[in-house]
Formats: C-alpha cells, structure tokens, sequence
C-alpha cells in the first residue's frame, strides 16, 4: 500500500461494491464510488476539520478494488467522525474533464462538511476547495411511532416556505431562527392557519456564495438565497440545522420530520434534479465533471453543455447510471428521512433523451411513478423547462401532480381585466379539467397558485405593473415581464386610501378564488399577512428582509390574516369545495339535479362571452363525491367589472335559505360571516355587488 506523508496509516481491506457512498462498519467504514471512465482512483482520508492535508492518500488497485464501474475499499479503524474525498484521474478529451489534482465530494453522501455558518467562507475560500464529504457514526435514530399523515391529495392545503427565509427575521421570536428547529417552533401557527403540508424550497447542500452578483446600491456581494443549484443531492444543508457544529444536521431534520408529522402535517421537498451547481464550461467541479462529465451531463457535439435549465448545465437524468443515482436519494429521502413528498424543479428536463429531445415515455419519471418506497408519496412537477411547456400533459400524469401555470395566468389575468377571461375562469373554477380530463387524471392533479417563490407576493401582485429588480445586480433584466398583475392605479406603496382599499379587496378576491377551486390549492409563506418584496419579482439572491418573512405584518394585517386562514379552514370543513373528480353538471339521475350550474347577472343564464366580466355559479351539498352525508349548497358570485353589478339570486339547489358568508367588499369582520350566523338571503332578492368583489352564500343542508 502506497501512502502520502501523513500522520496515519489504515489498515484496509478489499471491501464490497455496495452500496454506494460510505457505509459504516464495526472497526470503521466501506467506501463506494461509480466511475466508468477513470484510470486511477484514490481515497482521501482527512481529520474531522478537514484541511488540505489528507491523514492519508489511498490509491485502489483496479485489480483488487474495482467490480466493474464500482471502485470500493474498507478502511479499518477510522475515527467516528473524519472527512473523505476521492481524487481520480483519467484520459483527456472526448468530453472528459478529469482532474487528478482535485479532491471530489462523494455523489452519495449525506453530509458534507464546513458548511454550518451560512455565507461563512465566501471570502475565505472563494472555490470552495474546503468541502469534503463527511462521515459522522451516529447512534440509531429513533422514529418512535412516527408515521406519515397521508393526507388525501384532495384534502391538501400546500404552504410554500424557505427554510431560512421563513424564521430568520427577529420578529419571528423563534429561539433557532433560519433552521430546522425554528420551523418546529412555529407549527402552533402552522396548525392555527390550518394548512396540510409545507413544501420547503431546496434544502440540499448548495453554495449560497456562487452569486456573481453584487448590489448596485451598496456594492454588498449577493448571495444565492433560494438554492437552486445542488451539489449533493442526498445531504441536508448543514447551514439550516442549528446543530450543525457537531453535525447534527441529518437527527435535526428527523426530529423537524417528527414533529411535524405529530401534528398532522406533511412535508414535501422542492428537489433539483434537472442541473447541478456545477455550472457551465466555466463552473466549478465538486463531483460528477471530474468522476464522468460526458455520463452526468447532456452535452453537444462541439463538447459544450446542453442548457435546458437556464442554469449551465442539464442533467442526464435517463441515463440508467444517473437514473439509479437519483432513484437512491428519492428512497433515502423518503425511507429514512420520511419525507412524504416531492416537488420537482423544472421536471420537464426530467423526461429528456440523451440528445436533449422530450420523450414521450421518459425512463427515469417511469422508475419515480412506479417505484414501490415511494408509492405513497405525493409527486409533484413543475411541467416545463427552458423549452417545453407540459402543463396537462406530464408523462406518466396520473401519478402526479402538476404546478398549474395556466391556472396561475388565467386567474390573474381575469382579476387584472383582460377580456375574454370569464370562460377560462370557469374552468379553472372546477379544476381546469381542459388539462387534466384525461388517463384517470383528477381535479387533485392541478396544483392551483396565484403566486409562488418564483415570482410576485401576493401584495405586489396586486402593487406593481412591473418588476423592480435593480437590487439583483442585472440593470432589471432579470426575473419575468409577464406577471399579468395590477397595480390598482399607483405603482408601488401609496397613501391614497382608494388605491389602498381597492388593493386588499383584490388580494381577498384573489385568495377566495384559489381556496374555492377544486384541485390542491397552494399559498405562499407570508402571503397571507400580504408581505412585499418592493416590486422584485426575482428575489433568489436577496438574503434580507427583502426575502424574510416580516412576522410584524401578521399583526398590521391582521383582518387579512383572519380572512385567509377562515377560507382555509372552510375548504376544510366542506366536501363540495375539494371533490376527488371532476363536475358532471347534470347528473342523469332523472332528477334534473346538476352538481354545478352556471348563472349571470340573472339565474341559469351565464355569459362566457368576450365582453363579460361577471360569472356566478351554485354548488349542489348533496352531490359531492367524497362518501360522506350532505354537504352545504354554496352560491359563488364574481364581479370582475370596474362597474357595479346588479344579480339576481337563483333558488339553492336543496331549497334551504340562503345566508351571507362572503363579501370580499365589506370591512371585517363582516367580510367573512361565521357560517350559520349569516343574513338570510331569499331566493329572487336581487342584490348589488360593487366592482371587483365576491360574494358567497351558503345554504345548510337539511
């Protein structure tokens, strides 16, 4: 055995070829690595604080320690805490990229190291050469009786958070801000607000210091704060865990795990499998470009990266060597870190062939589809890509879910007063069944939002007719120009108490509208207390209040608050509002009766027409289908005029009185009625509604 200078010598034996990554042993610890085209592959062993300077350097003997593309190696007697890498080496050219002097981080590990402190060695170590994979030896977790909530896809109310960004603000008075452990501080509120589910913006390791960006107004360099840019996708970050000092990052994302299950809720992890951040030509390595760049990537035939993410490089995701990589994290995520779901970032790329073209049976969503750990989980897509555009057309889209762009557009688009908006409302109303109508798929397939992470909050929506993102460094090239938002006649913050008022009557109409769709409805953190980014519309490099949540607005806007979490919980209480199949209209079961039924300004008489602003609809109790007793009648009016309208109520489908519930034009707390207590409104009352504003009325069933 040929070593480096070093302070130690181990004792090694052949080892096994599986699985891959490290494995602990009695006496210390199997290693594993996959490289198909390298010609010398070596171990790196260094102390617990890593450092340039190995404990030990051991090369592995093709002979001995390679089983086909496996490279593997026992190493006796290690510490129970030390970091690791692999040098390799091999031909050049051919797309290759092969670099022996450089120390590549583990495509398999589950912790990588000097990454507790957030931003904490951008300056130090620019390249982050530093970063070593890390094994830690643990006691056995314990999961008690944890379980997963299962909670129906129907049933699911989805709340997108950022990890960091949710508590790290000091108005959030968590005791472990920015961490996992300061989300668990907050699921008091969590379960008050009344929503199933968190989906956590990226959380596997990433290096927030890879911004080139700094902000014109301070010269202050950026950072990448949403994290789209993995470098290993089996490893929690470390810099979320607030006992990542002695690296405890994996037991406190299980005890996060735990406790949110106790309470009831489920957590879905944004996943970021499409690119890796490694970047383009000009990237850094910290793995698959130095092990098997041709084999992890798509690349052309010039050797240059195939760019379907936007972000440098593609992922060649149905390539049965990454395919199985991928596979692997998906089951750890879900085996032993029980999460119970995942939402896929640019999930189009997903579906490519090794040249780039979109297949119609892509292997690797086959394998994620059908595979037996993740069969309860919920699976959810982003359905495009830099160049395709598969919103109701997922393959293998029975299995999963989609983030509904179109939703997302027409639902804007009609509350800012474009023409010819009414029918596609409708639609979107009863679970865009134009999309999803097809092979088994279901209202619960459409993950409906208004706003996302990507994009305006629901207040600047509503605030700003352009994006304002000059503070991202980019002379405001960035970020989207199609946001199909309103400023409701001022850009931007204002006095003027008709703007104001005009404003929180369209965030109410907006948020009354996604918690009445059928399909999964979707809210962003902060949202519901209408926090603002100023306009920017891009915030992924923001790590400041720009992008925390202000816990001070839950307070300042507190009859929003109240507003949204009573939409949330009256979805919750009514079968009608979340159906597990689309509407039939009329049931054919001789009665005349109809599940849905369309009406304008005059009872069975609706207007999809060009010019029409204006659509009501009632909602039959007793027809849902979720095999439960009657359910209430809902009647739901939509004024998207700038004028008042004049409607007239139709009689409820069971014939019980109807009662004022909803009023998105009135003050609280008379714009929500707690249900029961409600003004009667007689059948043929005709009533006024003022420009932009819902009302709804409830019938109790009998």
């Amino acid at each position: 055995m040929t070593t480096t200078p070093a302070t130690i010598e181990f004792r090694t034996s052949r080892g096994h070829p599986l699985p891959l990554g490290s494995s602990p042993r009695d006496d210390g610890a199997n290693f594993v690595l996959l490289c198909r085209h390298g010609s010398l592959v070596s171990l790196m062993i260094f102390p617990e604080s890593g450092g340039s300077v190995p404990l030990e350097e051991i090369p592995l003997d093709p002979k001995k320690n390679r089983t086909g593309d496996h490279w593997h190696i026992r190493v006796h007697d290690l510490p129970n805490t030390f970091c690791y890498g692999w040098k390799v080496d091999g031909p050049i050219g051919a797309k290759h990229r092969f670099n022996a002097g450089r120390v590549l981080l583990d495509p398999a590990a589950t912790m990588i190291s000097h990454g507790a402190t957030w931003a904490g060695s951008c300056e130090v170590d620019p390249e982050r050469t530093n970063r070593r994979s890390l094994f830690h030896r643990t006691p056995e977790y314990d999961w008690a009786d944890d379980a997963p909530p299962l909670t129906p896809q129907e049933d699911s109310i989805i709340y997108e958070l950022h990890v960091r960004g949710f508590t790290c603000d000091s108005s959030s008075m968590v005791a472990k801000p920015g961490t996992f452990a300061g989300l668990v501080e907050k699921i008091p509120y969590l379960k008050w607000l009344g929503v199933t589910a968190v989906e956590l913006l990226p959380i596997h390791e990433f290096d927030e210091c890879d911004c080139p960006f700094t902000d014109p107004n301070t010269g202050e360099k950026l950072v990448n704060f949403w994290g789209y840019n993995s470098i290993s996708f089996a490893a929690p970050k470390a810099a979320y865990a607030a006992t990542a000092s002695t690296h405890g990052q994996i037991r406190e994302f299980r005890d996060f795990i735990k406790s949110f299950h106790r309470a009831g809720i489920e957590v879905i992890l944004d996943v970021v499998f499409n690119h890796t951040g490694e970047g383009d030509d000009r990237g850094r390595t910290f793995h698959f470009r130095g092990l098997d760049n041709d084999l992890y990537y798509l690349m052309g035939e010039d050797g240059k990266y195939l760019n379907y993410s936007g972000c440098g490089n593609t992922v060649n995701c149905n390539h049965p060597v990454v395919r199985d990589l991928l596979m692997n994290c998906l089951r750890y995520w879900c085996g032993h870190m029980h999460v119970d779901g995942f939402r896929f970032d640019l999930a189009s790329i997903l579906g490519r062939d090794r040249k780039g073209n979109v297949m119609m049976e892509p292997p690797v969503i086959e394998s994620i589809s059908e595979d037996g750990v993740l069969a309860n989980t919920k699976l959810i897509a982003e359905p495009w890509d830099l160049s395709a555009y598969q919103v109701g057309s997922f393959p293998f889209g029975k299995r999963w879910s989609e983030w509904n762009g179109r939703y997302r557009d027409d639902i804007r688009r009609f509350w800012r007063g474009d023409q010819g908006m009414t029918s596609a409302l409708a639609t979107r109303l009863c679970g865009s069944s134009d999309l999803y109508q097809w092979n088994g798929r279901q209202p619960w397939n459409s993950v409906n939002f208004i706003t996302c992470h990507d994009g305006f909050t629901l207040y600047d929506l509503i605030s700003y007719n352009a994006k304002h993102n000059y503070a991202n460094g980019e002379q405001n090239r960035d970020g989207s120009n199609d946001n199909f938002s309103w400023n409701c006649g001022v850009e931007g913050e204002t006095e003027l108490e008709t703007v104001r008022s005009l404003r929180q009557r369209q965030a109410r109409n907006l948020m009354t509208t996604l918690m009445l769709s059928q399909g999964v409805p979707m809210i962003t953190a902060g949202d519901e207390f209408l926090r603002t980014q100023q306009g920017n519309n891009n915030a992924w490099c923001q790590d400041n209040a720009l992008s925390w949540v202000d816990w001070h607005l839950a307070e300042k806007n507190r009859d929003f608050l109240r507003f949204v979490r009573e939409l949330i919980w009256l979805r919750r209480r009514h079968p009608v509002l979340r159906r597990s199949g689309f509407f039939q209209g009329d049931v054919h079961d001789g009665t005349g009766r109809q599940d849905v039924q369309w009406h304008g300004f005059i009872p069975e008489h609706p207007d999809f027409g060009k010019l029409s602003r204006f659509l009501a609809c009632t909602l039959d109790g007793r027809l849902h289908d979720r095999g439960t007793g009657p359910d209430s009648d809902f009647y739901i009016a939509i004024n998207g005029n700038h004028l008042p309208a004049t409607v007239c109520i139709p009689a409820s489908p069971s014939g019980q009185p109807w009662q004022q519930l909803i009023d998105t034009a009135a003050e609280a707390p008379l714009d929500f009625i707690e249900e029961g207590t409600g003004a009667t409104v007689e059948d043929g009352e005709v009533i006024e509604m003022v420009p932009y504003s819902v009302t709804v009325l409830i019938a109790m069933p009998k």
